[in-house]
């Protein structure tokens, strides 16, 4: 007997919520109930229906439904923060949404709220905060730790045993070396090599 899909909120309809509804849509495990969105004009997205701000959370949450933020993060994750304190303070799940394109090591730790995009790869050893973006083409080598709301970046890789702190973005095709520390917060521009 095939295993019941478990029910999914999106909050935040822009451009990243197109990409994370591609991935769940060719996944087993989500259904996607609807999306949040404050500031949308529209009442749906590649349709799934805009269920209103996110002053609905209270009252969507309960024990079957997660909930993952897909608001984008370039460069500043205080949104994504602010939904997230709304998530904890009801109760709320979080989804970890892994793209079946994606490459993600048995010996990885990937926390709740973070999403794995097309064609990523974590390798072994290496711990993913909660409410991440690794996104398309990224490369996690062994032994990197990412703190929570990072954005890894398109085709971005972050060489063995480096650290990144909370809250960093690392833009587009840039490359971080092998054993380096990324402070909390910091923003790495795209194509940029830090070594």
């Amino acid at each position: 007997m095939a295993e019941l899909k478990k029910n999914i909120v999106l909050v935040g309809g822009g451009g990243h919520c197109i990409s994370v509804i591609d991935i769940i849509e060719n996944g087993n495990e989500f259904n996607i109930l609807g999306i949040l969105d404050s500031n949308s004009k529209e009442n749906n997205l590649l349709g799934y229906k805009i269920l209103g701000g996110d002053n609905l959370i209270p009252e969507l949450v309960n024990e079957n439904t997660y909930f993952l933020i897909t608001v984008g993060q370039i460069k500043n994750y205080s949104i994504r923060k602010k939904i997230s304190k709304i998530l904890i303070e009801n109760n709320a799940k979080l989804a970890t949404v892994i793209s079946s394109l994606a490459y993600v090591s048995k010996h990885a730790n990937i926390e709740e709220g973070t999403v794995i995009m097309n064609h990523a790869v974590v390798n072994a050893k290496s711990k993913i905060g909660k409410n991440c973006i690794i996104n398309t083409k990224s490369n996690i080598e062994h032994g990197v730790s990412i703190g929570e709301f990072c954005h890894i970046s398109t085709c971005a890789v972050v060489n063995g045993e480096s650290v990144i702190g909370n809250g960093t973005f690392i833009g587009s095709n840039a490359t971080i070396s092998n054993n380096i520390t990324i402070k909390e917060n910091s923003i790495i521009s795209a194509g940029k090599f830090i070594k």
